[in-house]
């Protein structure tokens, strides 16, 4: 008992250890960007009104980081860093370490002092299939916190890295097309540090969870 919590604190170390370095060059990374101009004063006199929110830009922003992480890739200490060949899979991106070692990055934008809200993360299905498909890779969600500035430039301004899992509000939405959400998925200081293997006991109970609650209402309608 005691070699394998001796086993599972060096994993959850290990973890850290790589979710630290990518939260750390994403904010190379974002440094070196710097503000993004969107518009204008001139042609936007009234300013942002209701443009102010992430998924005005989001399409944008993706790519200027899509494109800056390539670029840069050996720079910030990655054999190469790549662009997931589906859209609608659990990550956006792979980072391939010289060790051969690969970690797997979901990202997603955040408003500066926006309201919490529970976010879709990805589909709790294919979550299931990820970790049973790369049982030694983690994957990550990359907050990326946006600045909306008066003169109709964005800044990010932030970029905080969480393990997947490390949500600590794990819930399955039965009508969302099973996707795991969360709200808290960006806070660090909420997070609960645990193994893929524990992740994945506690995302089946909610995904089975999710299923009855799912018939439940069938039959009931």
């Amino acid at each position: 008992m005691i070699i394998n919590e001796t086993k599972r604190l060096e994993t959850i170390h290990e973890i850290d250890t790589e979710r630290k370095h990518l939260e750390n060059c994403l904010t190379t990374l974002i440094s070196s960007i710097g503000d993004i101009p969107i518009a204008s004063p001139k042609i936007m006199p009234f300013g942002w009104r209701k443009s102010a929110k992430g998924r005005t830009v989001w399409r944008i922003l993706e790519e200027i980081i899509s494109q800056n992480l390539e670029l840069r890739s050996k720079e910030l200490g990655f054999t190469s860093v790549s662009s997931a060949d589906s859209e609608v899979g659990v990550y956006d991106f792979e980072f391939l370490y010289p060790t051969g070692k690969i970690a797997y990055v979901n990202i997603k934008s955040s408003v500066l002092n926006g309201r919490r809200n529970k976010d879709d993360i990805s589909k709790a299905k294919g979550l299931l299939e990820f970790y049973k498909a790369y049982p030694d890779s983690n994957l990550y969600v990359a907050t990326f916190v946006i600045d909306f500035r008066d003169d109709m430039t964005i800044r990010i301004c932030k970029a905080t890295v969480v393990p997947v899992s490390w949500i600590p509000d794990v819930y399955v939405n039965p009508s969302n097309n099973g996707n795991l959400q969360s709200a808290d998925y960006k806070n660090l200081s909420l997070c609960v540090p645990r193994t893929n293997e524990e992740f994945l006991e506690i995302l089946n109970v909610e995904v089975n969870r999710a299923i009855e609650k799912r018939k439940a209402g069938l039959n009931n309608e």
